[in-house]
């Protein structure tokens, strides 16, 4: 039995397919609220695998939110540790960081629906359940990252060409949002109501309308290579 860890940085970005996935394996599932945890006290080798999950704020902006200062040190000892570990959006970007990577915003919002690019790397890897001619992804993100040193592109698109990388043999980042339930994204249609209101052509009709055209897909593609990815793990 394997002990799962998720850094949440806001309540609505969860787990989703992977707290069904852990469920099913009755792999215990512990949830740290990355903003008031005490991070003295926070052990990042404790989890057999621990996720790092999505949040609206950057992961340069510790002068605004200095908990995310502690929060890389506990990721960097973690990967320098080896041990597994999954980021998604935020997370994917604070792994960047603590691998020396700059973060920094993008040329412009990447927000709905479209599909991924694969490399050679990526069609060889879990991530080719993902390929377009699977199943479109949800994109939510405004920042990027330099790809870090020693990591494998698996997957980018033409607005972010960072989307998804390889770290070593047991870490996985995501730009985009493999793990989402498409009845949970009502609640990122709240969540998000400034954003949304903000970027250009952008709007929750079409959202919602392209959730329902591809949300079960993806979820279907996303059980997929999680299932694989974990049983790589051999946790």
């Amino acid at each position: 039995m394997a002990a799962v860890t998720a850094l949440r940085h806001v309540a609505f970005e969860d787990l989703g397919i992977l707290e069904d996935l852990c469920a099913a394996r009755k792999w215990p599932v512990t949830y740290v609220e990355a903003p008031v945890v005490d991070w003295k006290t926070f052990d990042p080798l404790a989890p057999d695998l621990l996720v790092v999950l999505g949040g609206p704020i950057g992961a340069y902006e510790e002068h605004l939110y200095p908990f995310l200062t502690p929060e890389i040190a506990a990721i960097k000892k973690r990967l320098k540790a080896g041990k597994a570990t999954l980021g998604i959006c935020l997370g994917a970007q604070l792994i960047a960081k603590a691998l020396g990577s700059a973060v920094y915003p993008g040329r412009e919002k990447e927000i709905g629906w479209g599909p991924l690019l694969l490399t050679a790397a990526g069609l060889a890897s879990p991530v080719r359940h993902l390929a377009a001619e699977h199943t479109f992804m949800l994109h939510w993100h405004g920042d990027t990252f330099d790809l870090p040193v020693d990591a494998v592109l698996l997957a980018g698109t033409e607005i972010c060409v960072h989307q998804v990388f390889s770290w070593g043999a047991s870490t996985l980042a995501f730009q985009c949002h493999p793990e989402v339930r498409a009845r949970d994204l009502e609640k990122w249609f709240v969540g998000h109501a400034v954003e949304i209101a903000a970027a250009k052509g952008v709007n929750v009709p079409s959202l919602r309308d392209d959730t329902r055209r591809y949300g079960a897909g993806l979820e279907q593609q996303g059980k997929k290579l999680f299932t694989e990815w974990l049983d790589g793990l051999k946790l």
